[in-house]
């Protein structure tokens, strides 16, 4: 049974969506605020957190970084906070997905799934080009034998592009295929995780090409 933890201040929130996910077949455990989360990932094993910005003690935000040292776990963010800033912090710190309250659970529990099918994918695969070396299955990138640092967004958009080398990939299929979901009018999340990405790959930058009009392809 996948394990859900949601961390919202709110308990009618909290309530919701464990009901929900409690019907879909999820374990979903609550807590009111990052402080709790943290020592709540400390002891158990969680597949996702849904996790509120706005909380007391600790925000979103501080939370999200502090379980990115602990554990690489998939982060969906709850907020009524729309500013477009806000929504790219939280995937610059490593978050899957970025929910505006008001919401609706159905939909939330979706790209729950979306993100848990995604993760749960094993890709034996590796590509190795000059010193860069890419392993999929152990989830890193190394150039020159030295690890590099990527947000698991960031890798996920890698082995994505990789997936499909010399082939242009379209932005609106991009955000279906690795976000998981549609969403008009926000080209911009695929223009910053790739630029995120650029800055990852450093002198291998050049590999991910930009289709002019289109998207982008990984391209050998």
């Amino acid at each position: 049974m996948q394990r859900i933890l949601v961390v919202d201040d709110e308990d009618n929130i909290r309530r919701a969506i464990k009901d929900y996910g409690t019907a879909l077949g999820y374990y979903v455990t609550g807590v009111g605020d990052g402080l709790q989360a943290i020592d709540i990932i400390k002891q158990q094993e969680f597949d996702i957190v849904i996790l509120d910005l706005m909380m007391p003690q600790l925000d979103g935000f501080s939370t999200c970084k502090r379980i990115k040292e602990i554990k690489d776990i998939p982060v969906i963010f709850l907020s009524a906070r729309t500013m477009e800033d806000d929504k790219l912090y939280g995937f610059e710190l490593g978050a899957d997905d970025y929910v505006t309250k008001p919401f609706s659970v159905k939909e939330l529990m979706a790209r729950v799934k979306a993100i848990l099918e995604r993760h749960n994918v094993a890709n034996n695969s590796s590509f190795v080009y000059e010193d860069l070396e890419i392993d999929a299955l152990g989830h890193q990138v190394k150039i020159a034998g030295v690890k590099v640092n990527m947000t698991p967004k960031e890798f996920e958009l890698l082995a994505y592009l990789l997936k499909n080398r010399n082939i242009a990939i379209s932005r609106d299929k991009l955000l279906s295929d690795v976000w998981g979901y549609d969403y008009d009018n926000y080209d911009r999340t695929i223009d910053t995780h790739i630029k995120m990405l650029r800055n990852s790959l450093g002198k291998y930058r050049d590999l991910i090409v930009t289709v002019r009009s289109l998207g982008y392809k990984f391209e050998i």
